[in-house]
């Protein structure tokens, strides 16, 4: 792969997180609000929070390498966002943790992703915020994976594959490099 081709596959994974990250935000949002336990809707709104944060940061990466972000995605993801929030209130208290979890445990190896574009792309710079990013995703994972543990409905929407160890994704990075 040129430098020219990871660039473009970088901005192209940082403008997907960039508007996954807006959706997770709305999202997470109607999540704690629904949820009756003060414990769990403290831990989600930290969740929620950086979910923003990483927006940002990756926003500023965007602009970094002189790119916006896709006005499409955005728009889908700000409407995705703002249907699954609402929805949590609807919802039996399964369905936005099992869902919730499901979708951190993919946003950990986008991060990985776009951390070895970033390395072929000519900005290692940006490695250290992204896997930083990957392993905040790994403990949202994680966390959404231990609160459902044991439900009977996993025996109809099953659990995803454990992750591997958290500190598997710096060595993972460490090999590929």
């Amino acid at each position: 792969m040129t430098p020219a081709d990871a660039r473009r596959r970088l901005i192209r994974q940082l403008q997907g997180a960039y508007s996954g990250e807006r959706a997770a935000g709305h999202a997470y949002a109607g999540h704690w609000r629904a949820s009756g336990d003060p414990d769990e809707r403290s831990r989600i709104r930290e969740i929620e929070a950086e979910e923003w944060q990483h927006r940002r940061q990756v926003g500023e990466m965007l602009q970094a390498l002189g790119a916006q972000p896709s006005r499409w995605r955005e728009v889908v993801f700000l409407v995705i966002g703002g249907i699954l929030g609402p929805l949590c209130h609807l919802t039996p208290w399964f369905f936005p943790m099992w869902g919730a979890g499901r979708l951190e445990r993919g946003n950990v190896g986008e991060y990985e992703v776009a951390a070895r574009y970033a390395v072929a792309a000519g900005h290692p710079e940006m490695v250290e915020c992204l896997l930083e990013m990957a392993e905040v995703e790994w403990e949202h994972e994680r966390y959404f994976r231990e609160r459902i543990a044991g439900h009977p409905l996993l025996k109809l929407f099953p659990l995803w594959p454990a992750l591997p160890e958290k500190r598997a994704i710096r060595a993972r990075h460490r090999e590929a490099a």
